[in-house]
């Protein structure tokens, strides 16, 4: 079981997924702003995925300059999962948070040295003792320009862990595929449940 819990699925073999979109209340528990848009004009999207996305999504809504987030699921093969089927290992996704930012307020580099610092990008399918595939680390690019900066700052910050002692860099940086919604009782998980589990955590190794 654990062996499978590590390795994404065949295609073929994933779960089916279905056609119909999940339903979410469309506010931000916090900040009362829309999650699914439309977004004011000049609004920005980036995508990451960092272990459980309850902490990896507070890590993003405390920053200035970020409008709205959401959690949800991608890299996977089916369409709306639950968030049962992904955590099957079934499904091939990620839990990831996606951002609203404001690049006149916040850069896209200062979101990677969030994403850098705030979790493990060594461990492969888990992040601290959050096992599968659902908990790996992952950028999610929109434009060229997100490509570029994502691969440099991950050689960037590469050295800086092989100087600590850390291992190789596992995150995977690709397009970003499609994003599903997760359920409602997911969405800023932690601001609605203060005491909740975050098992989010860092090397310590400051980023550029």
């Amino acid at each position: 079981m654990l062996s499978r819990k590590l390795q994404l699925p065949d295609p073929t073999k994933a779960l089916p997924g279905r056609k119909t979109a999940m339903a979410i209340v469309n506010r931000h528990f916090i900040n009362a702003h829309p999650v699914q848009g439309p977004f004011p004009q000049g609004m920005q999207i980036a995508m990451f995925g960092m272990g459980c996305f309850w902490g990896a999504e507070r890590k993003f809504w405390e920053v200035e300059g970020v409008y709205s987030t959401a959690v949800g699921y991608a890299g996977g093969f089916s369409s709306n999962p639950s968030y049962e089927e992904v955590c099957s290992g079934m499904t091939g996704h990620n839990e990831v948070v996606r951002v609203i930012f404001d690049p006149d307020i916040i850069s896209y580099e200062k979101l990677l040295t969030v994403f850098w610092e705030s979790h493990n990008p060594t461990q492969g399918m888990r992040q601290g003792n959050d096992v599968g595939t659902q908990y790996r680390s992952g950028i999610y690019v929109y434009n060229n320009e997100q490509g570029e900066l994502a691969r440099t700052s991950c050689q960037n910050y590469l050295q800086r862990l092989q100087t600590a002692g850390y291992a190789s860099i596992t995150t995977e940086i690709t397009d970003a595929p499609d994003f599903y919604f997760a359920e409602t009782y997911h969405q800023q998980y932690l601001a609605k449940n203060p005491g909740g589990y975050c098992g989010l955590g860092g090397t310590g190794v400051r980023c550029s």
